[in-house]
């Protein structure tokens, strides 16, 4: 049995992530807890609603209840981006160059590294943003589907219309899939030819629950997904993505829900976290599975791979979190 350090923490954590080698979990209280030579804190957001990984460098971006956007370093340091008073900012992403993502109501900011922002606005609530993996594109979710944006050109945007409440976005690794999670219980994808009328769609349904994580496997080849009681992994290896293909489902337990995917960084092995917090790891080529963590306290909401792919950390509702050292 891999061994687990654990870490207690008061409520809710919404996420958590590696910076470098440190793992760091942030709570729904605005608090972010580093483990760096011991726990540290530092208080960001007044009520922190989402906490992303900018993974280029290595630093976390927050929204929160205050209206703020923050860049938080690995030393705990504190830039702010953005403040919109008496509004809630929930949607962040990073980009490539620097450039930042936030959204509140309508309305999609971007800010570039050198402090100029610029908006996008929709007909509809923006839900989520997600920056192409190449060049400086964005795809805004929204109700009844999701807006491509270029953010340095003066391009069209680009209408990709499927009715319902599309809460979630990616983009594939490789830039020619967007998927969206559905209010539905279901996926939607389009694939991107390259011509602007020519998108084809993809639905992946029969989900008994709302989705509410995805991970792309290192290559892109896999993308896994929660709301079953197995991680429902779609091929994307393919011209067409999942398109007549059925889908793995890995980690099978009988009626109790994945609430959180995560694969690793380097091979095909998947993390999977439960409603009831336990944790699998699953290597799709053979389904070998590997228990990391017995069920604890709270359902899992975030799952984080140090960059070795040593060291998962954990995070869940109750705020039992800690570090699985895959190698102990």
């Amino acid at each position: 049995m891999p061994t687990v350090a654990p870490l207690d923490i008061e409520g809710h954590v919404v996420s958590t992530h590696f910076l470098g080698d440190i793992p760091v979990f942030a709570a729904a209280t605005g608090a972010i807890h580093r483990l760096d030579g011991g726990e540290k804190v530092t208080e960001a957001n007044a009520g922190l609603l989402t906490c992303v990984k900018d993974a280029a460098s290595q630093t976390l971006l927050t929204g929160g209840e205050d209206g703020r956007v923050l860049r938080i370093a690995h030393d705990g340091t504190v830039t702010e981006l953005a403040h919109v008073p008496r509004k809630w900012i929930s949607v962040v992403a990073p980009g490539p160059q620097g450039a930042v993502a936030y959204a509140h109501g309508k309305s999609t900011f971007v800010r570039l590294a050198d402090g100029t922002t610029k908006e996008f606005t929709e007909e509809r609530t923006v839900e989520a943003v997600d920056f192409a993996p190449k060049g400086l594109r964005i795809a805004v979710a929204r109700y009844n589907g999701v807006t491509l944006h270029w953010v340095g050109t003066a391009g069209a945007p680009v209408d990709l219309d499927w009715k319902g409440a599309h809460t979630g976005v990616t983009f594939s690794p490789d830039g020619r899939f967007v998927v969206t999670m559905m209010q539905e219980s279901a996926l939607h994808g389009w694939k991107l030819d390259g011509k602007a009328a020519d998108t084809r769609h993809m639905r992946m349904t029969g989900y008994p629950a709302k989705v509410k994580s995805l991970s792309w496997s290192p290559k892109g080849k896999w993308l896994a997904s929660s709301g079953a009681p197995a991680a429902i992994v779609w091929p994307f290896s393919g011209k067409d993505g999942p398109m007549g293909k059925a889908p793995l489902e890995l980690g099978t337990r009988a009626n109790i829900l994945v609430t959180h995917v995560a694969f690793h960084p380097m091979e095909e092995v998947l993390a999977i976290g439960f409603i009831d917090g336990m944790i699998l790891a699953v290597r799709i080529a053979d389904n070998k599975e590997a228990l990391l963590r017995r069920p604890g306290k709270g359902a899992i909401t975030s799952l984080a791979w140090s960059s070795t792919g040593k060291l998962l950390a954990f995070a869940s509702e109750a705020g039992d979190c800690g570090v699985v050292d895959i190698t102990g």
